[in-house]
């Protein structure tokens, strides 16, 4: 992490971190090494919510810690600490992924938590949590609903809602449906095709069709 966050912020991109869990030194350590926001996976709860704002967030609207000598050095122009103080809680981006039955009854709750920018959608764990899960790249009737409940949550109280697709095909849909950041594919799956319309083509087969991975068809 703390060679990726500055290799992305080099190239004029704004490094996002998605930790491994909702601990508050996760959080801190991400956004030290200087990310432009956090995403924190499988959370439960509204107290989960409120959590991870308190550990993202300066005083007084929550408890990070200030003194990081490589956070401001990721942003251009580079801001002095005391700009970075200044502008970190509005400008950095919390983001929590509603992927449990748990998150999903409490979603209009932590859709207005104070400091939660966006909620991401994890439709692979939130069709396994609602017993819904994902198999053979078929969403069933009762995950699209969950998935539309969270998207009007997010909209209702004035924030952003997220989206991990597995297709170019169905980011575009999602985009469509009014979704505002979208994973339009992972670097594995991005590699693993390229390398095998690479070999095809080269060995003269048909080339196979594009894929999003995680059994998506």
């Amino acid at each position: 992490m703390h060679e990726a966050v500055p290799a992305i912020a080099a190239c004029g991109v704004s490094p996002l971190v998605r930790i491994p869990d909702m601990q508050s030194w996760m959080v801190k350590r991400a956004l030290d090494a200087g990310a432009h926001g956090v995403l924190v996976p499988l959370l439960r709860t509204v107290e989960d919510a409120k959590s991870v704002v308190a550990a993202a967030k300066f005083p007084p609207q929550g408890q990070r810690g200030f003194g990081s000598p490589y956070a401001m050095s990721r942003f251009d122009p580079i801001p002095s600490m005391t700009e970075y103080l200044r502008r970190a809680n509005a400008s950095l981006l919390t983001m929590v992924q509603i992927e449990t039955r748990e998150a999903l009854d409490a979603v209009d709750e932590i859709a207005r938590v104070p400091g939660i920018d966006v909620l991401l959608i994890g439709p692979f764990d939130l069709g396994n949590s609602i017993g819904r899960p994902i198999l053979d790249g078929v969403l069933e009737p009762a995950l699209l609903a969950a998935m539309d409940r969270i998207l009007a949550a997010a909209k209702a109280a004035g924030k952003k809602a997220g989206f991990f697709a597995t297709s170019p095909e169905q980011a575009r849909e999602y985009a469509g449906k009014g979704l505002d950041m979208i994973s339009a594919a992972l670097d594995v799956t991005l590699l693993q095709a390229s390398l095998a319309r690479t070999v095809s083509t080269a060995k003269g087969l048909d080339v196979p069709k594009a894929g999003g991975g995680y059994g998506a068809s």
